[in-house]
């Protein structure tokens, strides 16, 4: 890596790896994340996604690989990595007891932040987070929501250059959850690297590029809409009288490559809709469904995971 390019990148992932015994959590995982960029880890739980924020926190040694924070080894260094860092795990280590304003000030013990400097940062948090008028409520009486974004505000206080989160918005209501993002994106825009897990496929679009995980490998790694248009073939969406029965239908139908239930409609592939569909909906109706409203869509990224995930067992078998 050049000093140009070693300029511009925040984290540098080589091959990291990490065994629980004869369980390997996370493969050789390969990636970089520049300065103001949102990066996504993707994938359901037990994917290897806070397996792999623990290692570039420095909370769990990597077992194989490495990482660069900010230049500083994981595996050498992981007490320097933590200087560089704001890491938001998913129980955050708030405390109850303490009130808003007691939380950041702890932290910004922990992180050392001067005194002088102090007030300003713990204002500006409050402006973006809207915590301000609840900086003396205690913290065990806060709304879940409003408890991710004083994490997040207890993370941010040192003006880290890189930010951890793993799955922030996880049981958070919509409205809090729109706050959380809108958090992270003003961050991005001020030169932070985030990188941030999801188990939600929406939530990842967000993101300039995403890692898509299963089985503690990437599976997929590319920008959004690159991956969105990855899937080979057409992607039609296929709304019918009986969902469930319309899966099973298509399920050994000519010329469908595959087919998924998201929620009252099915995601339908197809390599032709013009040479494939017609038989297929002779299956429907061959399987007494009524096919109410066909169309053709941008695949999603949860067809992008569903195709790369059937994609990498077939290559395994």
């Amino acid at each position: 890596m050049g000093a140009a390019q070693s300029e511009l990148t925040a984290i540098a992932v080589r091959d990291l790896g990490r065994q629980f015994g004869p369980v390997t959590a996370v493969d050789r995982l390969h990636f970089d994340v520049a300065r103001g960029e949102l990066f996504g880890l993707v994938g359901p739980d037990g994917a290897g996604k806070t397996t792999t924020l623990r290692m570039l926190a420095g909370v769990l040694r990597p077992t194989a690989g490495d990482a660069l924070l900010c230049g500083v080894s994981v595996r050498d260094d992981p007490e320097g990595v933590k200087h560089h860092i704001g890491y938001m795990s998913q129980r955050f280590g708030l405390y109850g007891d303490l009130t808003v304003r007691e939380n950041i000030e702890f932290y910004a013990d922990l992180y050392r932040v001067p005194a002088r400097e102090r007030a300003a940062r713990r204002e500006r948090l409050y402006q973006f987070s809207s915590l301000g008028p609840f900086e003396r409520r205690l913290a065990g009486q806060l709304s879940g929501g409003m408890k991710q974004k004083l994490g997040l505000c207890c993370a941010l206080i040192h003006e880290p250059d890189i930010l951890l989160l793993d799955e922030p918005t996880f049981g958070v209501d919509p409205i809090s959850r729109r706050d959380l993002w809108l958090i992270i994106h003003e961050m991005v825009s001020q030169g932070v690297a985030v990188l941030v897990s999801t188990a939600y496929l929406d939530e990842a679009e967000r993101c300039d590029h995403v890692a898509l995980l299963d089985g503690g490998r990437i599976v997929a790694l590319d920008r959004p809409q690159a991956l969105q248009q990855s899937v080979a073939g057409v992607t039609l969406e296929v709304r019918t009288s009986n969902p469930r029965a319309a899966l099973r239908a298509l399920a050994h139908a000519p010329g469908v490559r595959r087919a998924e239930l998201f929620g009252d409609t099915l995601h339908v592939v197809v390599s032709s809709r013009e040479n494939d569909w017609p038989a297929a909906a002779a299956a429907l109706v061959a399987g007494s469904v009524d096919v109410l409203d066909v169309r053709e869509i941008e695949p999603s990224l949860e067809d992008v995971f569903i195709d790369r995930v059937a994609s990498a067992e077939a290559a395994r078998q």
